[in-house]
């Protein structure tokens, strides 16, 4: 069995490529696997760590407005068709999956040229402009949420899968929950608020938990909150000016990376973040209630989508970027936190979406296009 998976760019259209590509491999221990990606994105580095390997051709994404700059990335993606051809000619690939992002464009194409079975999974709610351009021409398209189905109504055929996530529900028992805190230096009475904005951090979300944190105005919940490795530095500088010491902030615990995230999201009582696909499947796997704060150059705006997807089923609130300050986030995270019955209600409406046996699911409509392991 030869698989070609194409990812690119990010971890919300890399990491779900992994996942698949990890559990065909569990399914099938002699399947070949070859992720086709760019030289510029994350896969450079997910990709081969998780041990796959990568191949890279010109695809560029295709901004509207027209520019220099634009009309450039037109010609480099249209060389990327032909390299995704030859590379279709020289693996002969039995299925080729496409994980979002314009990397599926040149991949796709190049595989129908050969006939060769496609399959697009969509983690977002709102369709990117590569799944939307594409879904008349792939097999079937997989996708993560079922507001994505109405979104895409062009598509042959669409399955409501789910989206593959390290993430898992897990029960940790009290004295678990009180080992943690007590190692996180925290109070075992309190909320806990576990806030990150991705591996990069938000400055957004991130200036205003400094404002919250110098003010001392969570006095009613505590709050784990990683900034980002790029911003930590940063915020321990700013907190010093204000002889705040970054390790030393009661009830506060700023990390500039979270290891343990499985655990502290099952551990947390709410979560402030960023809305990609891959967060919002997260907390509805834990069964937590949020608070997002969509990333407003997302492209579409599909994060404010991906937050509605809770935030309708009275499982999150959101706050627009733009309206974001220290004021609004206080009073939300008091009106939630006040009461307990709430925050579990909100948690349970949050659980209500998350779809079990994702990888399988997934594993089962790619072998559709297979009868006994070989290719139909």
């Amino acid at each position: 069995m030869k698989v070609i998976i194409a990812a690119a760019q990010t971890g919300g259209h890399i990491n779900p490529g992994i996942a698949i590509a990890n559990k065909i491999k569990k399914e099938n221990k002699d399947a070949r696997i070859v992720f086709i990606g760019t030289v510029r994105g994350l896969e450079n580095d997910l990709v081969p760590r998780a041990g796959f390997d990568l191949k890279t051709i010109e695809a560029y994404g295709i901004n509207r407005k027209i520019s220099i700059s634009n009309i450039k990335n037109i010609f480099k993606t249209l060389k990327g068709f032909a390299e995704a051809k030859q590379i279709m000619k020289d693996f002969k690939p039995d299925i080729v999956i496409g994980t979002g992002g314009f990397i599926c464009g040149p991949a796709i194409i190049a595989a129908r040229k050969y006939k060769i079975p496609t399959i697009l999974h969509e983690s977002n709610a709102f369709p990117g402009i590569a799944t939307k351009l594409l879904s008349k021409k792939v097999d079937t398209i997989l996708v993560g949420f079922k507001d994505a189905i109405k979104r895409l109504p062009k598509a042959k055929n669409i399955v409501l899968t789910g989206t593959p996530t390290k993430i898992k529900k897990i029960n940790l028992s009290q004295v678990q929950k009180e080992d943690i805190i007590k190692e996180l230096g925290l109070n075992l009475n309190l909320p806990i608020v576990l806030a990150f904005g991705g591996s990069q951090g938000s400055q957004s979300i991130n200036s205003t938990l400094i404002e919250i944190i110098k003010c001392k105005e969570n006095i009613n919940y505590q709050i784990i909150w990683a900034p980002g490795q790029k911003q930590y530095e940063i915020i321990r500088e700013k907190l010093q000016k204000e002889n705040i010491d970054i390790n030393n902030i009661e009830n506060v615990k700023i990390m500039p990376y979270i290891y343990n995230m499985e655990e502290l999201m099952n551990l947390s009582d709410i979560i402030i973040s960023r809305s990609g696909a891959m967060t919002i499947t997260e907390v509805a796997i834990t069964g937590k209630p949020a608070i997002f704060i969509p990333f407003p150059f997302a492209t579409e705006n599909h994060q404010e989508y991906n937050a509605k997807v809770l935030r309708n089923i009275g499982a999150a609130k959101i706050i627009l970027d733009k309206d974001l300050n220290k004021q609004i986030l206080i009073k939300t995270l008091n009106e939630i936190t006040k009461d307990k019955s709430e925050l579990i209600k909100m948690g349970q409406n949050a659980n209500k979406i998350a779809i079990e046996n994702v990888e399988d699911k997934i594993y089962k409509e790619i072998m559709k296009f297979y009868k006994n392991g070989d290719k139909k």
